[in-house]
């Protein structure tokens, strides 16, 4: 898979800018933490951040139910262009519109990869409240494993 076909598209415009991108953390977010935190305290145990190895893929959800087989990534708005709340920059488009693209196009590559190996994906948008996030992620933990019920889920 090849999203990026121009090298000087993903190099930041600024020195101070690649520090800034440098500085995002990519796991450990505010709303993820949010979610693991509610998950666990509904006595699931899961995976965090485990690259899955799949044929001609290598995604790596947030949050991984590996006997379910439940993928689930929390997406912020900017990064994945949420249609409720993401927004193009007005400055550099240049840069950021192929980038936000590329992220996109990542995004649908991982689900349809996950998804053609037998699992099912989750997505959490970061303005979505935890709670009803995790209650449709208890929901399909639930439905993916009918046999496991009050078994460990992980």
């Amino acid at each position: 898979m090849t999203l990026n076909s121009d090298p000087a598209a993903s190099t930041p415009p600024t020195p101070g800018r690649s520090r800034n991108m440098a500085a995002i953390k990519r796991r450990d977010t505010k709303p993820e933490r949010i979610i693991r935190s509610l998950l666990h305290a509904a006595g699931k145990r899961y995976r965090v951040d485990l690259r899955l190895q799949l044929e001609g893929a290598r995604p790596r959800p947030d949050i991984v139910f590996t006997r379910a087989r439940v993928a689930v990534f929390v997406d912020g708005c900017f990064w994945h262009c949420c249609p409720e709340h993401g927004r193009q920059p007005g400055v550099n488009g240049g840069y950021w519109g192929p980038k936000l693209e590329r992220n996109v196009a990542r995004d649908r590559f991982a689900d349809e990869a996950l998804s053609a190996a037998g699992w099912t994906v989750v997505r959490v948008w970061e303005h979505e409240a935890p709670e009803d996030a995790v209650k449709r992620i208890l929901t399909l933990l639930d439905s993916a494993a009918p046999a496991n019920r009050g078994a460990r889920t992980g």
